[in-house]
């Protein structure tokens, strides 16, 4: 059932997959991410200065679409796992996402989509007396943004398995292709956001928003090119129907048959197809555990279910245990939504930081929308060093041929996002104090020429570190431990946890606005960063971060590998 085909569903009968085609595939993650990046850092800004919107909506506007983006993914994994299969999947998503950027790119060159710019200098901007967007123009503008995010959420947990369906996996050298892919894989996302955090602001700059956003189109249409020619050279894996419905079978079957007992005179045994495949397309048979006894009734199989029982009524064994893993998985992936919470926290409030700052270096002068490539940077960085320097270092300690295990990979991530927003919660109440004493409380679209912006690569280049070794490391452990036939979905349950953290972080900002908003319509979040308290809600997520990271050791200390 897991035995690889062809976009045909034969069997391969010449050499494919390897490294050749996941540099194909790499090429289509990269421009996702590029556009995915782009956007997210160049759409408050654009929906500020064009579109004539506070800062607090267009914020709140990106942190919904990348939690669509995010979120969503789970039909994406759902499709591709049930029907579609994970290339077909990839094929269509990439498509829609192509298609919305360009509606994005006409919205954003063509007049009649944006408000008049006349008359609307800085001090107007400040004021809010200039002439805000049309209804229908925003309209147009969340429309083709939120299908974007519904694109990439095809996208994205597809094409880390896809890559990683190319490897063979009878093959010796296998887990250390596996390891090293998923490397590679983010080192692509790295490349992708950097390129959206450099080039992208260059042209925005030079050349204005259609042509910056038109950029974004370009590069996804070479990749969607680049993608499609390697189509020959692709393994592919039989989608096995339905996960949803596999695992409603199993919730219903057990919930029937819950008054029955293992020692009932009826019962024949735990039930299972005969033979070495499982009834499973794409999965081979899983063993049965003693984990979640109660599920464990589904395959319960007594003298009254006859020969040929309803699924509804009686499931196999590697039904019951494909539910039970994905039960199992749910805590590791569900301590990332705070790492990500604070990543999307960070691409909102750092920006607002940096309009404050001085940031020159030398005689160049770095735009404020630029300031984000620092993570991608020192990402780049780690990835580079991660086999010669992290990998023979931790062996030594750990004993473990990878140097560390993808849990305790995960582990240090979240350590490390903790000290980085302790070390924004330092600063940003030094920067707080430092405007306020020389003169800048009302002036936050100001720069402070005496204090510079790359205080913030401490924090900036610390989140990068703790997202390398996080988001890696619980890509590769979903992979590898998420059930056969449910590839995609195990994939999307890290797209999930960063869709649930981007919402997660409008309602935090929604609950911590209204709890310390003062008579005079004040919080510890004001569009004036001067006179708000971003220092107290870096404390609170560093507080909430810590709380999260105790829950990640009791649950991976709990964990048992398949």
């Amino acid at each position: 059932g897991t035995t690889p085909v062809n976009i045909h569903g034969k069997p391969i009968l010449s050499k494919t997959g390897g490294w050749i085609a996941a540099l194909f595939i790499f090429g289509n993650e990269m421009a996702e991410r590029m556009a995915y990046f782009g956007l997210s850092v160049n759409m408050v800004a654009f929906m500020f200065y064009v579109m004539h919107r506070p800062f607090e909506s267009s914020s709140n506007a990106v942190n919904n679409f990348l939690g669509i983006s995010q979120a969503s993914s789970v039909l994406g994994g759902f499709l591709a796992d049930a029907y579609l299969g994970r290339y077909w999947t990839i094929a269509i998503f990439t498509t829609m996402y192509l298609v919305s950027l360009i509606g994005i790119t006409l919205g954003a060159s063509l007049k009649m989509f944006v408000p008049d710019q006349s008359n609307c200098g800085q001090l107007s901007l400040l004021l809010g007396n200039c002439e805000p967007a049309k209804s229908w123009q925003m309209l147009y503008l969340y429309t083709v943004l939120y299908i974007t995010g519904f694109g990439a959420a095809g996208i994205r947990p597809c094409v880390s398995s896809f890559g990683a369906d190319q490897f063979d996996e009878k093959s010796k050298d296998y887990k250390t292709h596996l390891d090293r892919f998923f490397n590679f894989f983010y080192l692509s996302v790295t490349l992708g956001a950097i390129i959206a955090f450099t080039l992208v602001v260059y042209v925005q700059m030079e050349l204005g928003w259609g042509m910056a956003f038109g950029t974004l189109a370009v590069a996804m249409g070479i990749s969607n090119a680049l993608f499609f020619a390697g189509t020959p050279l692709y393994r592919h894996r039989l989608p096995g129907g339905s996960p949803l419905t596999r695992v409603a079978q199993v919730l219903v079957a057990a919930f029937r048959k819950r008054n029955a007992a293992f020692t009932s005179s009826e019962f024949i045994g735990l039930y299972e197809v005969p033979g070495l495949k499982s009834a499973i397309n794409g999965s081979r048979k899983i063993p049965h555990s003693d984990d979640f006894i109660w599920l464990d009734k589904a395959a319960l199989q007594l003298k009254e279910d006859g020969l040929e029982p309803s699924p509804w009524k009686l499931c196999t064994v590697t039904q019951v245990e494909e539910v039970k893993i994905l039960i199992r998985l749910i805590p590791i992936p569900a301590c990332t939504i705070m790492l990500s919470l604070v990543l999307t926290e960070y691409l909102t409030l750092s920006v607002q930081q940096a309009y404050t700052l001085n940031t020159h270096i030398q005689h160049l002068k770095l735009p404020v929308t630029c300031m984000p490539v620092f993570p991608g940077l020192s990402i780049f960085l780690i990835l580079s060093l991660y086999y010669s320097v992290f990998v023979p270092i931790t062996r030594r300690i750990t004993g473990n041929p990878h140097g560390a295990s993808q849990l305790q990979r995960v582990g240090i991530g979240l350590a490390v996002s903790i000290i980085s927003v302790a070390w924004a919660g330092l600063f940003e109440n030094y920067r707080r104090h430092y405007a306020i004493q020389h003169g800048f409380e009302f002036n936050f679209l100001t720069q402070m020429p005496d204090l510079t912006a790359y205080w913030l690569l401490i924090q900036y280049c610390l989140i990068g570190i703790a997202e390398v070794f996080c988001i890696v490391g619980l890509l590769e452990f979903l992979y590898e431990e998420a059930p056969d036939a449910m590839k995609s979905i195990g994939s999307a349950y890290a797209a999930l946890a960063g869709g649930l953290g981007c919402f997660a972080a409008t309602i935090l900002n929604n609950i911590v606005k209204a709890a310390t908003r003062d008579s005079d319509g004040k919080s510890w979040l004001s569009q004036n960063i001067n006179t708000g308290r971003f220092d107290c809600l870096y404390w609170l997520l560093t507080l909430l971060s810590f709380l999260n990271f105790c829950v990640f050791l009791w649950s991976a200390h709990r964990y048992k590998y398949r």
